[in-house]
């Protein structure tokens, strides 16, 4: 039996639905986070500012292995932070409990998508919508881990321990710190996106195989230039740290893509 065909008022109640489910799941995750959130941020958000941070003790372990005599590898790195508006802590606790919850729902996000796109959608079309949707989903929290584990850790070392001038001391507020925390780990979960949004644009016809792989070495120079940026620290480990990720994700962009020959075979049967 043929699907009954919606009307626009039918997919409008649809999308009401879907949005309910969200924000339910949302609030639900939300609220446990906001009872776990002394936890979570004792021993999550602030993690990166003690010397004991895993990423840290592979620092030291690279150091000792390599004979290496650098502060980068050798120093010992402790940030206290400071509070200087009343209100920071409360409204700083709710504001992660909704950040940490947007962060973990995100596959939840997308299944409900493609739960109310997928009826529009041809069986080879859901297919690989299907699968687009699932690599963005892990790619997101491969870039986040990163992100947590390595690159934020990184930035903070660096820009806490820079100073303008000897008479300057660095204070970090709390504000300051969960802003950067936050903006840092979630850019790094969008830039993994990158292979699914060119795949994307690939299906729109907007870019091809041929294009990157044309402007591969204008990639690299820019890669290396975010990596710079996200990361301001001198040393090319670091640079190198942040900087490969991201041009294999490039590399993993061209990979996705079919040449023009192949997807004119598929579609004349061949």
């Amino acid at each position: 039996m043929a699907e009954k065909e919606l009307t626009f008022w039918d997919h409008l109640d649809e999308l009401r639905m879907m949005l309910f489910r969200v924000i339910g799941a949302l609030l639900i995750l939300g609220i446990g986070y906001f009872i776990a959130m002394p936890w979570i941020f004792e021993n999550v958000v602030m993690a990166p500012c003690h010397n004991d941070f895993i990423f840290y003790q592979y620092l030291h372990k690279i150091g000792t292995a390599l004979n290496l005599t650098g502060d980068f590898f050798t120093q010992y790195f402790e940030v206290k932070l400071i509070n200087i508006n009343l209100a920071a802590p409360f409204f700083i606790h709710i504001s992660t409990s909704v950040w940490m919850a947007v962060i973990t729902i995100a596959p939840y996000i997308l299944f409900e998508i493609w739960r109310f796109i997928s009826p529009a959608l041809y069986p080879g079309e859901r297919k690989g919508v299907k699968k687009a949707l699932a690599l963005g989903a892990g790619m997101f929290f491969l870039g986040v881990l990163l992100g947590y584990f390595m690159v934020y850790p990184l930035t903070l070392r660096f820009l806490s321990t820079y100073q303008l001038s000897s008479a300057i001391e660095n204070q970090i507020s709390l504000n300051s710190y969960i802003d950067n925390f936050m903006m840092l780990i979630l850019c790094m979960g969008l830039a993994f996106e990158l292979p699914l949004v060119t795949w994307l644009l690939s299906l729109l016809g907007v870019i091809n195989k041929a294009f990157l792989r044309k402007y591969r070495r204008h990639a690299a120079v820019l890669i290396t230039v975010l990596a710079a940026v996200i990361t301001p620290t001198g040393d090319p480990f670091t640079l190198t740290a942040v900087a490969l990720p991201l041009y294999l994700l490039y590399e993993l962009s061209i990979l996705m893509i079919k040449d023009k020959e192949k997807e004119e075979e598929e579609k004349d049967g061949i």
